[in-house]
């Protein structure tokens, strides 16, 4: 019995977070107490349910102090819930509402606070954001301002005979070609192009094309790496089998090979190839680059446009970050995207030099002497006159010579696309001082963001593609193969800006020192103004590649016939 009685006089307590006490109003405790008055006999039952529901539940508890532990912790976690108090969470105060200065601020300098461009960046909107202008408005309202696109419109409607044959092309499981592409990633893009045409004339399957390693950046990736394989099988499964390996009844064939000379018909491809690779089966194509003729017929031009504007969309995880840095760099308003051709490669095999100091033009010089093979520009030019001729790069001075004659401008919001330039980037620093809203992708993408890319030359170029691609205003500072890609890229897309730099003509303008500023960009002005993305028609000049100008095989309009 004395056990009994000393069980009987143990206390179980349970404790209440104080933030629950706490959350009882001064003014609901009064209204407890001023509650009106029932009849005693109703308070006195509430009185002993009361007082037994808690007796019960605490027996309870002193029973099963497991249940009590566990009654606890819910009940601390639904006031913290209640109260704001979030355990989980990784930040220790309160997130504030952000302003979208403050939003913007957060997306682009404090992505990469390490970055010199970063810090102008701050400085120039500080300075902006006092005196209440804001990025992309201005005086700037002529340069965004798009070409007349006239209504073109994509129009790829091929052929009866054309889609007749589409039908035996497909089945057909006995022909099979393979290509091996090389260079940049938007050299070998132009390769897989016609890799696909290639196929298509001589009716077989292409194997996933093999990517060969960059001897100059050393650029291991694969086509899957690069581009979106299932999507590229998609969209050309009316027009090509495109398969990811031999099948095992090809494995032992001894494949043909071959390398054709600059500029075929598909009279030639089929003359020279047709019966071979019916007899062997296998058919291995190496250094595609400007193999296949630029005239070819429509349903064949079409085809290429096709791979071009709608196969060939990159991997996903490339598009995400590309897109990302788009976003990022639209956020504020319009922003022209810069293709700076300014590497060492380049002033190596241009011949040309690239306007910095004069140890800057001895590594050039050096160079092209060491690897005479670079050199692709006509070796009996001087550097002066193929400057003149428009063959060289511009530098930085000399574009942003060019977008102020073009009036750009100075809160112009610029991306920068291309590799790292001759002299760093300190070879930048007049477009900088004159644009100070600069960036390339390091500076609006976190390293973490980047790091699945880095050093992949081909990915990188890829994110500069997405992002340039998307800009209000595009520019190269010289010719190549992005440049000609993003141009009819553009064009297919609705005819979006795009500044082709008259070099030859306005060259010996920027030599002219007694132009006065208003002059200078009256010049450039007129210079330029049937150079803005305006609709061309790829047969105006023979030759021309219908990715770079898509009318009239791949566009059409109410006047189109």
């Amino acid at each position: 019995m004395a056990k009994s009685k000393n069980n009987a006089k143990k206390l179980c307590y349970i404790s209440v977070p104080s933030q629950i006490i706490n959350s009882i109003s001064s003014s609901s405790l009064q209204s407890l107490i001023d509650s009106p008055k029932k009849s005693s006999r109703n308070n006195n039952n509430r009185f002993f349910l009361f007082f037994f529901s808690f007796s019960s539940i605490g027996s309870t508890f002193c029973r099963r102090p497991r249940l009590l532990f566990l009654t606890l912790f819910l009940i601390s976690l639904i006031s913290m819930f209640k109260f704001g108090f979030t355990p989980f969470s990784t930040y220790p105060c309160p997130l504030t509402t952000t302003t979208s200065s403050q939003k913007s601020h957060l997306s682009l300098q404090s992505l990469h606070p390490n970055s010199n461009f970063g810090v102008i960046l701050q400085r120039r909107e500080e300075e902006e954001a006092q005196a209440q202008v804001p990025i992309g408005d201005g005086d700037g309202g002529e340069f965004w301002k798009q070409p007349d696109g006239l209504g073109y419109k994509p129009c790829l409607s091929f052929s009866r005979d054309y889609r007749r044959a589409s039908e035996g092309i497909m089945r057909n499981r006995r022909k099979y070609l393979m290509v091996v592409v090389s260079g940049g990633m938007n050299q070998q893009r132009n390769q897989i192009v016609d890799a696909v045409v290639i196929a298509r004339i001589l009716g077989a399957a292409l194997v996933v094309p093999i990517l060969q390693v960059n001897v100059i950046w050393g650029d291991e990736s694969e086509f899957g790496d690069i581009f979106d394989l299932e999507h590229f099988k998609s969209v050309l499964s009316d027009d090509v089998r495109v398969v990811s390996a031999l099948p095992s009844t090809h494995l032992m064939t001894r494949p043909v090979e071959g390398s054709p000379p600059p500029h075929v018909t598909p009279t030639w491809i089929r003359a020279r190839y047709h019966r071979k690779l019916t007899r062997e089966g296998v058919l291995l194509l190496r250094g595609l680059d400007s193999r296949l003729a630029k005239d070819l017929p429509p349903d064949l031009q079409k085809l290429r446009c096709k791979v071009a504007f709608h196969a060939l969309r990159f991997a996903k995880a490339v598009e995400e970050i590309g897109e990302k840095i788009a976003e990022r760099m639209a956020s504020k308003g319009p922003y022209l995207a810069l293709h700076l051709r300014m590497e060492k490669d380049v002033w190596v095999r241009t011949g040309c030099l690239p306007g910095l100091a004069p140890e800057f033009d001895e590594i050039v010089n050096n160079e092209r002497i060491q690897r005479p093979e670079l050199l692709t520009a006509k070796s009996n030019m001087t550097y002066h006159e193929r400057k003149m001729a428009g063959l060289c790069p511009l530098n930085a001075m000399e574009v942003t010579r060019l977008l102020k004659g073009l009036g750009a401008p100075r809160n112009a919001r610029i991306y920068w696309a291309g590799g790292e330039p001759l002299g760093g980037k300190e070879a930048l620093l007049p477009l900088i001082q004159e644009f100070p809203h600069f960036y390339n992708k390091e500076d609006l993408a976190n390293p973490a963001e980047l790091e699945p890319f880095a050093n992949k030359a081909s990915l990188m170029a890829a994110i500069d593609y997405i992002v340039s691609e998307k800009s209000d205003v595009f520019m190269p500072s010289h010719g190549g193969n992005m440049g000609h890609a993003i141009q009819g890229h553009r064009a297919y897309a609705g005819h979006k800006k795009y500044i082709t730099p008259n070099k030859r003509h306005m060259l010996p303008y920027f030599l002219n020192s007694s132009l006065s500023e208003e002059e200078f960009n009256r010049i450039m002005k007129e210079l330029h103004q049937d150079s803005l993305g305006q609709p061309e028609l790829r047969t105006i000049k023979a030759g021309r590649d219908v990715t770079k100008y898509p009318i009239p095989e791949c566009m059409c309009n109410n006047d189109s016939h």
